[in-house]
Formats: structure tokens, sequence, C-alpha cells
């Protein structure tokens, strides 16, 4: 027996996802786990619902189940009598749900889980998928679904998915009459006096920095759809978060509605019995009266809700300080490397006040530069302990109009400093979280917390060594980062590994105690504050200690100090590369977004962090054309201005040769290189490399039939690679003379034995292919003697550049089946055969291999009597 149940107090969003899954099983059951809110069993009474065939839930004997279709639930408590039909021998489980895990959940052999805002939109893209029809009374009853689940479509729930299955219910003949009829009636006498009831009795509760409103009363009759209520007082006094309380004989229920993340409202309600999702769920509980039920549910508040932000948690740490005596002239050049408009003064640790950029450039206008900072700083700014909450922070900056806010501990130290822009951030957090939607991962900027994403697209191993890694960073009381292009790629669902650590703290001494916890070795480079961890596995962890850059000259080598997170991620190229991840347990999976990078990932765009970045480090355009090409991105106008800057100054000959070829080996190392070369010739980029080179047909004819050999050498010999980049290269210069590719490899710095290769390679490639081009017919023998010396990626090369066809024929007979010929018989063979030791032996095997590449012989027992006459006529 196959049934179709979903949760005990069925609600339309139930009733509809059962009528569906009935389609996609005719041969199941329809049978209700419990009783059904009022207004679906009006529903049933005053439509012609009744035509639905139900089976009565007493009737089912649970030993004959052989198949539970569930829907719109995961709990198994939220099943009553059907709870016993899991775990059974030979029963399957299939699960069709749109609330969030919770721990205990029913598993099933199927599972379709999304977070849409009703269970029916699920149902009906299924419904959909298999082309299975729908007839309007039908569409009725899952429009009834969608707009309950959802209020109509406003309910912060609601996604676009849930919108086009309403409108798809609507082009089947949903009749919305019917629909308006059911969602928005008119609340009955005793409805509307236990509104009044509970909205006298409602209290408001500040629970850890959060308010949250409780109304609590008891009623001697049952109370009909107090969703619908809720829903009421919700929505009229415009509350985040509202719980409701009636006690009517001996149940208590409780319903829950949020619009906040920090409440949801089915993990508060769990405890008490009940379940739902993050902004609605309910509650019976049958041992409490409305008054203990009402306490218990704070203490669940209060252990659910998590303390609102302090100071600590949004200021900037370290910051960059100026010590007391300092002259204005070096309180200038100081904010101007560090990129900063305000510098807190200190007399050893202690703080005395602030210089901002302003007062300096003043100073300096009236020639005050050898002044000291401490004539001219400002005393009387406010300040504020890492402990403060952040309405009070807020109150101080905006009251007093304090763009930098100073944070000193007991101690008096500065700990950090809050900057409007730090307060601006996390106001517009608190307003999102508060009217946008909570979570999308089609809308990346609005994520908040990515731990569901590591644990779906992060390997099990590097996911054990990031929590690994969060862990011992509560031991070590260190905040500690997941940075770099693994957090990009997550977002573009593209694999990578490359685990990039970043510590706010010493990242070599955090590198050492993870050596000790873990296992494994380690390398360090003390300058940088960075180590290299390979734990036993084999998985490397690259760590580093949160740190800033500075440029003493365009195109210079950076010089380094220990940061702040924030620092350390603006020292980076461009904002996609800027996402962060805190990994620390409490905190594990929190997202740190400083500068738009979701936003720019989801827009496909790619935008530098500064606009001296280029002049910083001209590297980064040829970063920036690897990444455009590599996932399709678009350089946004404004970088590309910046480019053409970076350009018309010229910067990239101040550049050293070992850092353009470092690029260029990357660049050639990407999937299509052509369109690496493509963009280099668009950004006037290749004269950089060499006055004399130019973006030709040819030129461009060539990289299309390097890619092809390289893919059809790829496709032949899966398990061997060949050096892409290499190949790239080679044809990058071919059409330069041996003396501009001399000049080209001395002005890249090439190392020697990589640049006596290419000269080497051309020289070869020139000969063979002559000899390939006079000759029609050559032995094979010859083909192999002629190539047998080049390296792989000389071969391919040569094949990319060969223009006839036997030149080709060649050089694919080589490839493919001579140079895999061997001979069996070796010197010694030729000793037991009774030929004395001597330079013979090598006459004699070569042409023994001569013999078998030109297909005179094949067997073991040819290469015998082959050795034997030839040792006759010797």
């Amino acid at each position: 027996m196959e049934i179709i149940t979903s949760h005990t107090n069925a609600d339309f969003d139930a009733l509809a996802s059962m009528v569906a899954a009935k389609k996609l099983y005719p041969g199941a059951k329809l049978v209700f786990a419990g009783s059904q809110e009022k207004s679906m069993r009006d529903f049933f009474v005053e439509s012609t619902a009744y035509t639905i065939e139900t089976e009565r839930l007493r009737n089912i004997d649970v030993e004959k189940i052989t198949r539970l279709i569930v829907v719109d639930n995961r709990n198994p408590r939220r099943l009553g009598k059907l709870e016993g039909a899991l775990g059974r021998p030979g029963v399957t489980v299939h699960i069709y749900d749109h609330h969030p895990p919770t721990e205990g959940d029913i598993r099933g052999e199927v599972e379709v889980i999304e977070e849409v805002g009703a269970t029916t939109t699920l149902m009906i893209e299924l419904l959909r998928k298999q082309d299975i029809g729908i007839s309007p009374f039908e569409a009725t009853i899952f429009a009834l679904g969608i707009y309950e689940e959802t209020g109509s479509l406003t309910y912060h729930s609601t996604t676009e998915r849930d919108a086009l299955a309403a409108a798809y219910l609507i082009g089947q003949g949903a009749n919305l009459n019917v629909v308006a009829d059911f969602i928005s009636r008119d609340l009955t006498p005793e409805q509307a006096g236990v509104l009044a009831d509970l909205m006298t009795a409602a209290k408001r509760y500040d629970i850890n920095g959060v308010e949250i409103v409780i109304a609590a009363v008891a009623t001697p009759h049952f109370i009909p759809d107090l969703a619908a209520l809720a829903h009421q007082m919700q929505t009229n006094g415009g509350l985040d978060a509202l719980f409701l309380v009636v006690q009517s004989g001996e149940k208590t229920h409780v319903i829950g509605r949020t619009r906040i993340p920090q409440v949801n409202a089915g993990k508060v309600l769990e405890p008490l019995g009940g379940g739902g999702h993050l902004t609605a769920a309910s509650a019976v509980a049958r041992d409490l009266t409305y008054l203990e039920a009402r306490e218990r549910l704070i203490e669940i508040l209060k252990h659910h809700i998590k303390p609102g932000k302090i100071a600590a948690d949004i200021m900037t740490s370290p910051v960059k300080t100026i010590a007391s005596g300092t002259p204005i002239v070096e309180a200038n050049e100081d904010m101007t490397r560090f990129s900063v408009n305000v510098l807190p003064v200190l007399e050893g640790r202690r703080f005395l006040g602030i210089i901002t950029r302003e007062v300096v450039q003043k100073a300096l206008f009236h020639g005050l530069g050898k002044r000291s900072v401490d004539e001219f700083m400002s005393t009387g700014v406010s300040i504020v302990g890492p402990d403060m909450p952040m309405g009070s922070v807020e109150q101080i900056m905006i009251g007093e109009r304090q763009r930098f806010m100073p944070v000193i501990d007991r101690d008096g130290v500065l700990t950090g400093a809050i900057t409007r822009t730090d307060l601006l951030r996390s106001l517009h957090e608190e307003r999102f979280s508060r009217n946008g939607r909570l979570s999308s991962e089609t809308e990346p900027h609005q994520i908040r917390n990515i731990r569901n994403m590591i644990e779906e697209r992060v390997p099990p191993r590097v996911r054990a060594a990031l929590k690994s890694v969060g862990d011992m960073a509560d031991e070590s009381g260190f905040p500690v980062y997941l940075v770099g292009g693994i957090i990009r790629d997550l977002f573009l669902r593209k694999a990578n590994y490359d685990v990039d650590i970043v510590v706010e703290g010493d990242g070599i001494t955090f590198a050492g105690m993870l050596i000790k916890k873990m296992g494994g070795r380690m390398k360090t480079h003390q300058k940088f504050g960075t180590a290299i961890v390979v734990l036993p596995d084999g998985l490397k962890i690259d760590i580093a200690t949160a740190r800033l850059e500075y440029y003493d000259s365009p195109a210079a080598l950076p010089t380094v100090e220990l940061s702040s997170i924030k620092k350390d991620l603006y020292r980076r190229d461009f904002t996609i590369n800027t996402l962060a991840v805190r990994l620390n347990g409490s905190h594990f999976g929190e997202l740190i977004d400083f500068f738009g990078g979701q936003r720019d990932i989801k827009e496909r765009t790619l935008r530098i962090l500064h606009n001296l970045s280029f002049v910083e480090d001209p590297t980064r355009v040829f970063r920036a054309i690897r990444f455009e090409q590599r996932f399709d991105f678009v350089i946004s106008k404004h970088t590309q201005n910046l480019i053409k800057s970076a350009v018309s100054l010229k910067l990239f000959d101040r550049l050293t040769g070992e850092r353009i070829y470092d690029e260029l080996v990357l660049m050639f190392s990407e999937l299509d290189p052509l369109k690496v070369l493509k963009r280099m010739r668009e950004l006037d980029l290749l004269k950089f490399l060499h006055p004399g080179l130019r973006f030709s047909a040819e030129l461009e004819r060539l990289f299309i039939s390097i890619g092809e050999t390289l893919t059809w050498y790829r496709l032949l010999y899966l398990n061997r690679e060949a050096e892409r980049w290499f190949v790239y290269f080679m044809g990058l210069f071919d059409r330069l003379k041996d003396d501009a590719v001399q000049e080209t490899l001395e002005r890249l710095a090439v190392p020697p034995r990589v640049g006596k290769r290419i000269m080497v390679s051309r020289q070869h490639c020139r000969d063979v292919l002559f000899e390939f081009y006079r000759n029609d017919h050559i032995a094979a023998s010859r083909v192999y003697d002629l190539l047998r010396p080049l390296d792989i990626e000389q071969v391919l090369i040569m094949m990319a550049k060969a223009r006839k066809e036997p030149a080709k024929r060649y050089i694919s007979l080589y490839l493919t089946r001579l140079r895999e010929i061997k001979v069996t018989l070796t010197g010694d063979s030729l000793k037991e055969l009774g030929l004395p030791p001597g330079p013979r032996y090598k006459k004699i095997l070569t042409a023994l291999l001569d013999a078998k590449l030109d297909g005179k012989i094949s067997t073991d027992e040819d290469e015998i009597e082959f050795v034997k006459k030839a040792v006759k006529k010797l």
C-alpha cells in the first residue's frame, strides 16, 4: 500500500501538495495525518473538494504500508500514527518539502527539498517537467496552496519560482475568486474577540538586543485559524517577530511569525513539538498552560537569539597609528602610503587624539610641515569600548557627527576603530536583513552565511580541513578566514581546492599550532609572515598573516606590514577576489564582502579596487585579461579606462621581465589563449613584449591550429600531459626573426634552460619541416630519426605549423605509432647469439629498429632471423 500524507493540522499547501503528488503516484492513497485547519475544512464543505478521495487514518494498517510519500513536512513527530511506518523493513520514503533542514528530519530514498515559498510550487514544477496536465479545479487547489503559504506572494520567503507557478496556474484556469474567498475571509466574532484580547495582552521583550512581541491569553473555546490572527497582528503592527500563545482547554497553541534572520520561527518552536520554516511556524503544547508556555518560549528565545552586534564585531583592527611628536609632513606621507584619512595619535600605547587628512593638508599649505601632529590633533573625540552595543555606537557617531570612532579597551589601549563606512555597512546589513530576502544563491549579495554552500560544493577532505582550522582558530583566539579564488569559484560552481587562509594575528604561529594538531610539515617565509602547511593526506594549505601592502614607486614590489582582514582584502586585485569566509567555529561560514564581490560575480563584471591599482602593479592588467576570458566576464568600463591609462604611461616598461614572463605562462595555460591574445591586441599590450610583435591573420591561424592539435593530442593520450603554455609561447614568436626572439627572451628574463629550448626548437622545427616539405615519400625510420630527439611540445608546435598534408601525416604517424615501437632484442640477446661485444652492437640494433619501423619485420622470430643474417654479413 502506498500512502501520500503531510503533517498534522494540514493547511492548503499540504492539501495542494498531496493532490499534486497523487498525479505523480496515481496508485497511492491520500491520508491526512491529523486534523485540518478550519479554512480547509470549510473548503471541503463549500466547494466541490469533496470529490477528492481521501482515506481515513483509522482505516490505515501501518504494517501494510510499502511506500510513504510525505509532502510539506520532514518532521516525524508531525506524522501522527503514520510515524510508525518509518524504518520498517520494506518501506520506502519519498519526501517533497520546502522547509529548512532540522535535526532529526526524515530521510528518504527520494528527496526533493528546496527553500521556495510553498511546497506546492515544487510539485507544480515536477508536473510541468513530466508534462502532466491539470484541470481548472486542480489549478484552483494548487493556487490556494501557494497563495496561503506565501501570504498572496507577499511574505519574505516568497521566491520568483512561486510567482511563476502561480502565473502558470492562472493560465490553467485557477479561479481566483475562490482563492480570495478562502484566503481573505472576515474574522468571526470569536476570532475578533480573541484578537482584541491578544492585542491587549501583547508585551514587548528585549531578548539579546532583538525586540520580540509575545501575546498570551486563555479562551474557553477553540479558536480556529490563529495563523490569520497572527498575520493580521503582525501586518497591522509592523512587528518583526510575533508569537501568539493561546490556551483552549487542555491544549495551548503557539503561532510564530518573523521577518528577521535572528529569529527562525521553525527552530524556536521545535522544542515545543512544533515546526515550520524561518518566517512562520506553529506548535501545540499539550501539557503546558498558556503562562507556562509563554515562559518556556521566552527561555527558548534567550537560548536561540544570539546577542546583537557590538563595537568589536564591526571595528577595523589593527589600525594604522602615528606616534606623538611626529612631524606633519611624515603624517601626510603615511596617509598617502596607507590610503587612510585619519591617524590616531599615540604616546606609547596611550591614545591622545586623532589627526585628519584635512588638517594635515591645511597645515602643509600654511608651511607647517615640520610642526608636530600633537599641535593640531583633535583631542575631544568620543571613544567607545569593544563591548559597547552597536545602537550606542550609532547614536554617538551620528549624534556627534564623528566619522572615526576609536575603540579603546579597559587598559586604555587602542584595539581598533569604527569608520563611517563600517557603520553604514552594519546599518545596511541590518536594514537588509529586516526588509530583504534572507538568503538566495541566485542573488549572491544577499547571502550572509555560506555554510550550506561549503557543505554542498567543497569535497569532504577539504571541508574537514576547514573545520579543523576553525577549531584551532577558536583554541588560539585568532580570527581566521578562508580567502581567495576558492570562494569566488564556490559562487561560480567551479572546482578550486587552493586553500588560502588569512589569520588576524601571527600566521606562522597559527600554522605551527595546526601542524601540532593535525600533523604534516610546513615551510615558512618570515618576511611576509606566511607558511605553507602540507597535511598528512597531501592537502596543501597556504596560511598568511593579515597584511597590507604599499608601493614606494609605480610597478615596484610591495612593502608589507601587518594589518586587519579588511586591509588585507583591500590589497588584492579585483573585487571578485576580495571575498572572505570566517572559519572560527561559532562564526563558521560567515561571508565577509567589503567591496561588492558578490555583486560583481553575479553581474559577471571584473572591477579593480582602486584607481591606482594598475599604477602600483601593472601585472594586474594581465590578470584582468586572464580572469575575463576564463570566466567569460567583462572588464568594467572604468577598469578598461584605467588599463588604457597604464598603457599610455608605459608602466609595463618598468616591470621586471620575470613578472611579465610569469603572467604570460599563466595566460597561455588558460583553456583558450587565442581569446587572451586578441584581448592583449585590443588593449595594445603586445608592444611591451616586443615592438615588432603584431597580431595577424597568420598568427591567429597558428593559434587556432595549436588549439586543435593540443585537443587531438589530449584525446589521443589522456594520461600524457603536454605543456600547453610552451606550445603557445612558441607560436607567439613564430613570425619574429631569431634576433628579435632573442631580444624578447632577454627582456622577459626567460630562464636560460627555457630560452635555449625555444631557440633550439625553432631551428629543429624549420629543418624538419623543410625535409618533410621537399619529400613526398619518407621512410618511417627516417621520420622516427628526425622527430625522436625532440620533446613532445616541439613535435606538437611542428604539427600545428605544418601546412602540407604529407608533413602532417608524417608527424601524426610518429605520434600515434612510431614512437611506441621498440625491439625486443638487446645487447645481451646478441651476445647469446654468439656475437662478440663491440661497436657492431649499436649498428645491428639500429638497423633492427629501422627494419621494424619500416614494417619489414614484426615478430620476435623476425628479429632473431634479421640479426642472424646481419651477423653473417659482418
